[in-house]
């Protein structure tokens, strides 16, 4: 079997909804990412098999893969894609991409993800009739039938930190970590190669460079988060605060064959080796990753203790506690420059997102040769991914 790399990957600053970069629309957040990773790698566009490319709410584009490609000055000749498993899917367009790859479908692939939260779309019900003088109503968008449990994803939140006891203490507590952790490498700079700052123009004066995370909080502390009202049900435990933000954001990544791009002289950051996806139960969907980490080692073989690092989407803090726990994973190899809590989460384009952070920790930390990135995902499912240095 073949294999495939990651030969370059990018993303743009995440900024809060309604935020720094509200006013770009979606497509041009991913056309962003899309033309700088190609450019890093310094291959013929003409060489790309295809682009991969996830979004969820911004439905005012048909088919956002083609879109993107197109915006960002791709051949019309290169195709594209669009996917949709929630918070995964970007992650799971690198997986889709390396699969091509490795049974010799392709060759070159543009892989990532898009969302702005801030320009969702609002869908609405049809009429049943030809003409109604009854307004349309706004759509109950579901992940999970009724019958099985349609619940908001903060009650989901609720219902694990409920199962596993966790106090609001627990939970800001591992969300002041992320916002410290985030601030720490901010300071170092580890954010300032893989962030390609997005220009916004102004309704008065010149544009401005958007390039760096808006929601992260150097000052962020217990007592801070403690006067926050919980979000979601009257005395619950889970708030904004130790949840992860609505945000702006994009990322991608360019994969190619290894043979292929070693010829190129391009420099491998890392190397796909694994992929896994389960379900769980809808009503505490945040506990997916441990159903697919745990079907990921036993498909690679490896033990916990063999991943040096791990890159888990903190959607919220109770979700994220529960996995570290039941998984085993060492908390000083997880998200050593902070998660989505501080960082923001912009739902399709985070997994790119994670997977730029995760290759240029490797390519920063000579130790870490297994790294694990992994999803919970609205519906009731997790995706994990394994890379690893060589």
């Amino acid at each position: 079997m073949k294999e495939a790399v990651i030969v370059s990957a990018v993303r743009t600053p995440v900024g809060r909804c309604r935020g720094s970069l509200a006013s770009v629309p979606a497509h041009m957040l991913g056309a962003a990412v899309v033309k700088e990773a190609v450019k890093r790698t310094g291959i013929d566009p003409e060489r790309i098999d295809d682009v991969i490319f996830a979004n969820l709410m911004n439905a005012e584009i048909n088919n956002m893969g083609r879109m993107v490609a197109l915006e960002a000055g791709l051949p019309i000749s290169v195709p594209g894609i669009t996917l949709d498993r929630q918070c995964a899917a970007s992650l799971n367009a690198l997986a889709y991409g390396a699969m091509q790859i490795m049974s010799g479908f392709a060759n070159v692939i543009v892989a990532g993800g898009v969302e702005s939260d801030s320009r969702r779309t609002y869908p609405m019900e049809k009429s049943e009739m030809a003409y109604s003088v009854t307004p349309p109503k706004f759509a109950d968008i579901h992940t999970a039938p009724d019958h099985i449990g349609h619940v908001n994803m903060g009650q989901t939140a609720e219902n694990i930190a409920e199962r596993f006891g966790f106090s609001r203490t627990q939970l800001d507590e591992f969300a002041v970590r992320s916002h410290a952790l985030a601030s720490a490498a901010y300071q170092d700079g580890r954010f300032d190669a893989q962030i390609v700052p997005i220009e916004v123009a102004q309704r008065k004066g010149p544009a401005i460079m958007v390039d760096r995370d808006e929601s992260v909080r150097a000052d962020c502390s217990v007592d801070s988060l403690a006067k926050l009202r919980p979000a979601f049900t009257r005395d619950g435990v889970v708030t904004a605060g130790n949840s992860s933000p609505m945000s702006d954001g994009a990322g991608a990544m360019v994969i190619m064959e290894r043979s292929l791009a070693e010829a190129a002289g391009l420099e491998i950051l890392a190397v796909f080796r694994g992929y896994s996806a389960a379900g769980v139960d809808p009503n505490v969907m945040g506990l997916g990753p441990i159903a697919a980490t745990n079907k990921l080692m036993k498909q690679t073989g490896l033990k916990v203790n063999d991943i040096d690092l791990w890159e888990l989407n903190e959607a919220f803090a109770a979700q994220s506690i529960a996995c570290i726990q039941k998984i085993g994973m060492p908390l000083e190899r997880v998200n050593p420059n902070g998660g989505a809590l501080a960082l923001g989460h912009p739902l399709a384009g985070t997994g790119a997102i994670l997977t730029a952070k995760t290759v240029y920790e490797m390519q920063r930390n000579s130790a870490i040769n297994n790294a694990v990135i992994s999803f919970c995902v609205g519906g009731g499912q997790g995706v994990s991914v394994l890379l690893t240095r060589d």
